[in-house]
């Protein structure tokens, strides 16, 4: 299985442990010193991020990640691709359209998340030029 395969199917186990609240699988899919950077700026460390989910504080109703393209860095993989949810964070609907980045290394001969990056998704400003529509940058 290619790395990009490889990856790919890393996304589909994530978005379905974080749509079931599963800490315990997410546990084992993220690196020691994880970090999460949420679409307004936020930081959550591994404990953080993983506490999201204690007593019901975030509930996942649907999480999609598409459009991926992983780009192969021997022992790290940067993958970036649209993360789309449909979410409540106590009591109160957290969904979005995200830009995310995941950075992956490879260890113990599996792929760990080191890192997220969630942005919100929007066009190129009016002055920019050679930008994609959309804001695809590609």
């Amino acid at each position: 299985m290619s790395t990009e395969e490889e990856i790919h199917e890393f996304g589909r186990v994530w978005a379905a442990a974080e749509e079931r609240g599963d800490t315990e699988v997410l546990a084992g899919l993220v690196a020691d010193g994880f970090r999460l950077v949420g679409p307004l700026g936020f930081v959550l460390d591994r404990d953080l991020w993983l506490g999201r989910y204690t007593g019901g504080g975030l509930v996942t109703e649907k999480l999609n990640w598409t459009d991926v393209e992983v780009r192969d860095f021997g022992s790290t993989a940067v993958a970036i691709g649209v993360h789309d949810q449909l979410a409540t964070h106590q009591g109160n609907p957290v969904n979005g359209r995200f830009r995310a980045t995941h950075v992956l290394v490879h260890e113990d001969d599996r792929w760990r998340l080191a890192g997220i990056h969630l942005s919100p998704i929007g066009g190129p400003p009016p002055f920019a030029t050679g930008a994609a529509p959309g804001g695809d940058g590609r």
